[in-house]
């Protein structure tokens, strides 16, 4: 678990940064499903890593320079006809001490409280989000503080989008965030291999997906960190795939995408297998292709290197294959340039984890540099070649004899960013 005092210096950090400025967050809506029905509730990832609060209907408030509260929470208050419902809240009074807020009030006097913090600061940092109502709710308090400037001479002048500062101090995991997140690995491990052992012929790919979702909640998971996809044959070239409701067949790989998220925090592993036990000579050859770009892409995950090399060195590597395998030809700078292997690997080699599973952080400094890696930083590593059934090379490329189509492979770690190189989070789940 997050401890309290994490919680407390994420807030002490976040309040230096945005010194003269007063920063405000809402929880996430309530999500619906069809009609009444509700998606089960996921506070939203900003408010809950600098709070740990998990309710809907309340907003936090930072302002370093008011002289009482700096950090200021707004709440649902009790109510127990309600609570009967919808569940029991935390209320007010125990908000406070459990939180660590320097203040709490109840949700219902966020109109005439908000001014009085957002007042002490030189600009508002806010996130526009989905929440339209509540988007228009900070930019009336805004133009009304614009208004009365001129009489105080003091006051926000200004919004920005606080994801320009908070998300930089997220992106950096720390000792119980890679815990949060290497325990939901171990469950994720756990429920992958199940599926792998089970896995046979006329089974449905539902099947393993309910034993997967099962294991996550089994040990202790919140559930899936995204839709599990279970894709056997040709359904493997399809990146998103999530029905899982064809029937596997002998002879077929099975690509597994799944997810445990864990206390907020997620994992993210995809492995290939043949349902038989033994790759087709083709099968085997797409796979080692990705194993030998994944295992080169690893290697290139390591602090001062930028973000594209890893990728770039994993598309080299699958290119080359590919050339060896005649289902590419020409010059490999030329084909890479040209975009040429794009038909066979359409999307980039990963992505940061952590609280979301496409998490926060700039890919790029700028329009001619890209990201840094830095210890602390979680990315996946996850190339691919998928040669589906409806393939449509590329101008002056091979047309691609049947054999071959219908065989998607994807190979998934996560890894760490340490101090001297990289850990391979995800190295118990083995290829």
């Amino acid at each position: 678990m997050i401890t309290a005092e994490e919680y407390r210096q994420r807030r002490e950090k976040f309040l230096s940064v945005i010194g003269k400025g007063v920063a405000v967050f809402a929880s996430a809506p309530h999500a619906v499903m069809h009609n009444d029905v509700e998606y089960v509730y996921r506070q939203d990832s900003d408010f809950y890593y600098l709070t740990g609060f998990n309710e809907p209907k309340a907003v936090a408030v930072f302002a370093p320079n008011h002289p009482e509260h700096n950090f200021i929470l707004f709440v649902q208050p009790k109510n127990l006809a309600e609570e009967i419902w919808t569940g029991y809240r935390v209320g007010v009074e125990a908000a406070k001490d459990l939180y660590g807020a320097d203040v709490v009030y109840s949700i219902e006097q966020l109109e005439e409280k908000l001014p009085e913090y957002l007042v002490t600061g030189d600009r508002i940092y806010y996130h526009f989000g989905r929440d339209e109502q509540f988007n228009q709710l900070i930019l009336r308090h805004w133009r009304q503080l614009i208004q009365s400037y001129p009489r105080r001479g003091t006051g926000p002048v200004a919004i920005e989008d606080s994801n320009f500062v908070l998300h930089p101090l997220r992106q950096i995991k720390s000792k119980g965030e890679i815990e949060m997140i290497k325990r939901a690995i171990d469950i994720t491990i756990k429920a992958h291999t199940k599926a792998q052992e089970i896995a046979k012929p006329g089974m449905y790919e539902y099947e393993l997906q309910a034993e997967i979702e099962y294991t996550f909640r089994a040990m202790g998971g919140d559930g899936f960190a995204y839709p599990s996809i279970v894709a056997s044959g040709p359904n493997a070239c399809i990146l998103h795939y999530t029905e899982n409701n064809r029937r596997i067949e002998a002879g077929d790989l099975i690509l597994i995408d799944a997810g445990c998220c864990y206390h907020y925090y997620n994992a993210d592993i995809t492995r290939t297998f043949p349902v038989d036990g033994k790759f087709t000579p083709q099968q085997k050859d797409i796979y080692q292709i990705v194993l030998a770009a994944q295992l080169a892409a690893i290697e290139q995950v390591k602090p001062g290197n930028r973000y594209n090399q890893y990728h770039e060195k994993a598309v080299e590597v699958i290119v080359e294959g590919l050339k060896e395998l005649k289902l590419l030809q020409g010059d490999t700078e030329e084909i890479i340039q040209q975009e040429k292997y794009k038909p066979f690997y359409m999307h980039r080699t990963g992505h940061w984890l952590g609280l979301d599973v496409h998490d926060v952080g700039n890919y790029k400094e700028d329009n001619n540099n890209w990201a840094v890696f830095q210890p602390g930083h979680v990315i996946t590593v996850e190339p691919g070649i998928y040669i589906s059934p409806y393939i449509t090379p590329a101008e002056g490329q091979p047309e691609i004899p049947d054999h071959w189509k219908g065989i998607g492979v994807r190979i998934e770690d996560d890894v760490l960013v340490t101090e001297t190189g990289n850990e391979i989070l995800t190295a118990a789940m083995g290829k």
